[in-house]
């Protein structure tokens, strides 16, 4: 059964992406909005695929990857709620260059490529919105090959670790966290491999920063943690 266009019209005012928009904009994106749920491990999309619009994450997660010459997968991105994908592939109007695969079960909004461009002609606001999420995309994937050219496995995977910390939690007493993901799909994220990856925690864990069970983790001292140097 579809969904309630008073379902999606909620959801998309809600999502950052659209929290400024007037009820009316909001109206006009819901009819060419569409509910996608995605259990855990579905494709959503596999490489060379069309693309006729783009994703927003209401909950869940999603994998961008690729498959490498040798048969390896790269993770690209590992993203979650409130976050959009495919809006870069979508303006270029080029297949997928990548898949997307569900790492929990997902709730998509899939907005069509035909009301973008419409609500981009009718509303320059709308097109800067769209292209701020593309910059920050862009200063994102920077970021990540300056990490993979300058910094260590260890402070890579560090830097991954204090990323998740949530805003204002004390930095001299422990946080307990939770991985998003396998610790496969996270070494792939961080260009490691995964006996590279596990070998790295075993260090942070024999040097009283980190505990480790499954994917739930506490970061003993947030600070000493940002100092360690291996």
């Amino acid at each position: 059964m579809p969904p309630t266009p008073i379902k999606v019209r909620g959801l998309l005012a809600n999502l950052p992406l659209f929290k400024a928009l007037s009820a009316g904009e909001i109206n006009r994106i819901a009819q060419g909005t569409r509910e996608v749920h995605v259990p855990r491990g579905q494709v959503l999309f596999r490489t060379g695929d069309p693309c006729e619009g783009f994703h927003v994450i209401v909950y869940g997660q999603m994998k961008l990857a690729i498959n490498t010459v040798s048969g390896a997968e790269k993770v690209i991105e590992i993203m979650g709620p409130g976050q959009s994908f495919g809006e870069a592939v979508m303006f270029m109007e080029k297949p997928y260059p990548v898949y997307s695969q569900a790492l929990a079960d997902t709730l998509l909004l899939h907005i069509a490529k035909a009301i973008v461009f419409e609500e981009i002609e009718r509303d320059p606001r709308f097109a800067r919105r769209m292209i701020a999420g593309l910059s920050r995309r862009l200063h994102g994937l920077i970021s990540d090959v300056e990490a993979y050219t300058l910094q260590s496995g260890a402070q890579r995977v560090i830097g991954y670790l204090l990323n998740a910390v949530p805003d204002g939690a004390a930095s001299a007493e422990p946080v307990e966290l939770r991985l998003p993901a396998s610790k496969g799909v996270i070494a792939s994220r961080l260009n490691l491999t995964p006996e590279h990856f596990s070998r790295i925690l075993h260090d942070l864990t024999e040097a009283g920063l980190i505990r480790i069970e499954g994917r739930s983790f506490t970061i003993v001292d947030v600070e000493a943690l940002g100092r360690y140097e291996g």
